[in-house]
């Protein structure tokens, strides 16, 4: 009988679902020589070729699909062995700005559960200010947030998130009227550059929709209600970014950081794994 190693198996479902030998390594803090070599071994052991490696992408070959649910099985049913002689559950209250959580956002909680399904997720989504502020306060472990302070330095960047206005591909600006625009209020730094770069261009603009969260203002645009100035990963499927169709200033990208105070193994661990789907759904 083949016996297969656990992290291995680890570094396997992280490189499929990552597309990314190099943030599966970050994620599972090795090197990315450490993950190859894992992967290699797996698949000489398993006498199957699981990733299809190339110098622009990674991608799992009919062997490594056909494995992949197996692999997650696996080391689902390994972390709930663990999980019973564990005497207290983690804990862990994350913070992440409702710029850039969207569609994504079940994915990413599915990969913390696999990761550790015994691991206890308090999440709360707010503005970047009111999460830097409770982060400061001790109320949450870790925040994701748009870096807006540039004397705040010491987090770790993740990306650079891109800005648009989006709204149906069929939507189209009343001959001679303000530019409708669905935002997340004063306060919110995207609206704030959209106003300035608008202001600066003579383009008369006016807020027709207010709401809290990327999944509010898309769906004003999805509605076809207004233009809404959002992040790319939160727009809503059937959205495109109209700026280029209506000749309007492209929006500066900013910067996506995490601070966290977390030093403990377990819940760095899952972090790690946090930070990575992040940076792979960019």
């Amino acid at each position: 009988m083949k016996s297969l190693d656990l992290e291995a198996i680890q570094a396997f479902v992280l490189v499929a679902e990552l597309r990314s030998f190099t943030r599966a390594a970050e994620a599972m803090d090795r090197t990315q020589s450490a993950i190859s070599l894992k992967l290699k071994r797996l698949e000489d052991r398993l006498g199957k070729r699981l990733i299809e490696r190339t110098p622009r992408r990674v991608s799992l070959s009919m062997e490594g699909l056909a494995f992949l649910d197996a692999a997650k099985d696996l080391l689902s049913s390994h972390e709930r062995a663990l999980g019973a002689f564990v005497a207290e559950k983690r804990r862990l209250i994350i913070g992440i700005s409702h710029l850039v959580v969207g569609s994504s956002l079940p994915g990413l909680l599915t990969r913390l559960y696999e990761h550790d399904p015994s691991l206890i997720i308090e999440l709360r989504v707010a503005g970047s200010r009111e999460l830097l502020a409770a982060f400061d306060s001790g109320a949450l472990d870790a925040v994701i947030v748009i870096r807006t302070d540039e004397h705040r330095r010491h987090g770790e960047v993740l990306y650079r998130e891109r800005f648009g206005w989006i709204a149906k591909p069929d939507w189209e600006r009343k001959h001679g009227a303000a530019l409708a625009l669905a935002t997340q209020g004063e306060g919110c730094s995207v609206r704030a550059s959209a106003a300035r770069a608008l202001d600066e261009a003579g383009i008369a603009w006016s807020e027709v929709f207010i709401g809290k969260g990327a999944a509010v203002v898309g769906a004003a645009a999805a509605a076809g209600l207004a233009v809404a100035l959002m992040a790319y990963r939160s727009a809503p499927a059937g959205t495109v970014d109209i700026g280029p169709a209506l000749s309007l200033p492209v929006l500066p990208s900013a910067e996506v950081a995490l601070y966290t105070t977390v030093s403990d193994a377990r819940g760095r661990s899952a972090l790690k794994i946090l930070a990575a789907a992040f940076k792979m759904t960019q």
